[in-house]
């Protein structure tokens, strides 16, 4: 049985979760830095195992992004990824302002948009809306 944990994500779990999936590898201070930045985190647990986790980062009133959704490679398939996906929205849909609208925005791998048009996300660009866009600044 899956069990979700708000807000208890820590700092050796995320680069565990993160290198299950061969992402970029970062330094122990800046997942940490990562962690304390984030507005919420979900951490799915298979048992004791943690299987899955999410982050929202942003300002939480105008503008959220959806970070790092992972589910471990052996683990997918099995509805992880909804549970934790939801979570993420629920708690943007709780939080934001009273009579206002909040931008939840996400940056998907190659292939994955299907999954997230399954939860109303819309692929970019469209006729009003230009491609998202990235840069990497790396200290020399």
């Amino acid at each position: 049985m899956i069990t979700l944990k708000d807000n208890s994500l820590d700092i050796d779990t995320y680069l565990e979760l993160r290198s299950s999936v061969n992402w970029k590898r970062l330094t122990y201070e800046q997942a940490s830095k990562a962690l304390e930045n984030s507005l919420f985190t979900v951490c799915a647990y298979e048992g004791d195992k943690p299987v899955g986790m999410g982050r929202i980062v942003g300002d939480g009133v105008v503008i959220d992004y959806i970070q790092d959704l992972v589910v471990r490679p052996d683990e997918q398939g099995k509805g992880i990824g909804r549970l934790v996906i939801e979570r993420l929205i629920n708690y943007v849909k709780e939080t934001k302002l009273h009579d206002t609208e909040i931008m939840l925005c996400l940056m998907c791998a190659k292939g994955r948009e299907e999954f997230y048009q399954k939860f109303d996300f819309i692929a970019r660009p469209t006729d009003n809306l230009g491609p998202g866009m990235i840069q990497y600044i790396k200290t020399e």
